[in-house]
């Protein structure tokens, strides 16, 4: 089980920085592409860990296919976030700084379903967003995508 921690003077000491990517992708009617996660419950960007020997690019691809069924390609840069003062806890005493990459993403193909990493894939028009359960960090990553930005958030 993991847990995120934003902000929180109990967290727990980081002993790993750990590169993530994830996704935010919309379709034409302009609702952002979420998934429902399997451990915790909680609503989500797709994305996950980069393996070695790709890029962060490709790792987005791939995590979004993995928990999606989706295709994508990678059209920008929503932001880089390392905040050290998030970190995710595991059950194995590790714990991780954020290090994170948000990109935007197109769909060019595939067709939408569940995975082991995802109880629910959906396109959320954004009104629903503040009904669901969802963790502070990942509003703010959409907040930043979809304001309109003139430059990625660097932080």
């Amino acid at each position: 089980m993991k847990q995120d921690h934003f902000d929180d003077p109990e967290a727990p000491v980081a002993n790993r920085l750990w590169p993530v990517v994830s996704a935010v992708v919309r379709d034409e009617a302009g609702d952002l592409l979420l998934i429902e996660r399997s451990d915790d419950g909680f609503w989500a960007l797709p994305g996950g860990l980069v393996d070695v020997g790709e890029s962060f690019t490709q790792a987005a691809v791939r995590e979004v296919r993995e928990e999606t069924g989706l295709d994508i390609v990678v059209t920008g840069l929503v932001g880089l976030y390392s905040d050290p003062r998030h970190v995710t806890s595991y059950d194995d005493g590790t714990v991780s700084q954020e290090c994170s990459l948000v990109f935007h993403g197109a769909v060019t193909g595939g067709r939408l379903r569940t995975s082991e990493e995802s109880r629910t894939v959906r396109f959320v028009p954004l009104r629903e967003l503040a009904a669901l359960r969802m963790h502070p960090s990942t509003r703010m990553r959409i907040a930043h995508a979809v304001e309109g930005r003139d430059g990625p958030h660097l932080g």
